[in-house]
């Protein structure tokens, strides 16, 4: 087991620094967790750029990271689903059990629970610390960087879970990055006839056409009715539901612009806290806007789906870093430049 627990420390806006940290001790419902691979997520690149995530902003120096995989190699005395040597993926945080949303399953709305980074420790380090009963035992056939991969795929499960989309819903998705891409994959997977993906990046439009999008569209303007006249000619009418995943102004305003009159407009990406669009144009066509946060209940699901074949994610991790390039690592995803889309982080040798 390490016993230098390296780790990538946030500090404040555009100070990010690996510093060694003490090994934590797992408490009595907990594991202690040899990390293997954590992905750079958009809200470790908000909190680096801007120094905020939406209202967020932690007010001590806290370990970036939360979509993680590792080993177990400790376990605290009341934990029985788990032993020494189980490969998991991690759902990042905890909930109380305590109160009206942890008792109807809606354990993300907790107010009362933490959740990586914000405000505590992620997980990008050589060991982690974390609740029991959100590890998840990961089967033989599936490698760690997919386990990795399975918190931005509950978080694409949500969306679609949100948007109830079946056989005959068409789907526009503005936004190819890792969760427009993963909801792609779902979207597929559900059963929707006709989808269109929409993206600044040629090159994230080629990924998403490789992956299942009947028809893409480029994002060349910053004209929202352009784009929705564009959208509308790809698809042949307006699409019913919209998953909105890139956090935007501009994707969300297209989103508006471009679902059909009645239909549902889902947030799967975080905007900044104010965001400027026409609200009533969605409002006189009664567009639904549905929030999204989170995951609840999907991790095992995702796992199930990957293990099964069902869904295939390898083609979205696209680079992968030791820990001790995690600088480099964070410098390439935030670059954006085209061919990057899941940046991992290798935190221990396997």
């Amino acid at each position: 087991m390490a016993t230098d627990n390296l780790g990538l420390v946030y500090y404040g806006k555009d100070d990010i620094r690996l510093e060694s940290r003490p090994v934590p001790k797992p408490g009595d419902e907990d594991v202690l967790i040899r990390v293997s691979h954590v992905g750079i997520c958009g809200s470790d690149i908000s909190y680096v750029k801007r120094g905020v995530l939406g209202d967020l902003r932690p007010d001590k120096p806290i370990i970036l990271g939360h979509e993680s995989s590792g080993t177990v190699v400790q376990c605290g005395k009341n934990v029985k689903h788990l032993k020494e040597g189980d490969r998991v993926a991690i759902e990042p945080g905890f909930r109380c059990y305590e109160c009206k949303f942890c008792y109807d399953g809606r354990y993300h709305l907790c107010t009362k629970g933490s959740f990586h980074q914000s405000g505590e420790d992620g997980s990008m380090s050589r060991l982690h610390v974390q609740r029991a009963s959100f590890c998840y035992k990961i089967p033989d056939n599936m490698s760690l960087q997919e386990g990795a991969f399975m918190e931005p795929l509950s978080v694409a499960l949500w969306v679609c879970k949100k948007a109830q989309i079946t056989i005959d819903s068409t789907v526009l998705i503005t936004g190819a990055g890792t969760i427009g891409l993963g909801s792609l994959l779902v979207t597929k997977l559900m059963g929707a006839s006709k989808i269109c993906v929409t993206d600044i990046s040629k090159t994230r439009l080629e990924m998403a056409k490789k992956l299942g999008a009947d028809v893409t569209v480029h994002v060349d303007t910053p004209d929202a009715d352009v784009l929705a006249t564009k959208v509308r000619e790809a698809l042949g009418r307006l699409p019913d539901i919209t998953l909105e995943c890139s956090g935007t102004e501009p994707g969300i305003c297209l989103a508006i612009k471009a679902t059909e009159n009645g239909g549902k407009l889902v947030l799967g990406g975080l905007s900044g806290p104010e965001v400027k669009i026409p609200l009533s144009y969605a409002a006189i066509r009664e567009v639904d806007l549905i929030g999204v946060f989170r995951f609840p209940n999907c991790f095992k699901t995702a796992i199930d789906l990957v293990a099964s074949g069902r869904l295939d994610v390898k083609p979205i991790i696209t680079h992968t870093f030791k820990l001790e390039d995690a600088l480099k690592a964070f410098d390439t995803a935030c670059s954006r430049s085209d061919g990057i889309i899941k940046v991992q982080i290798q935190c221990n040798g396997y």
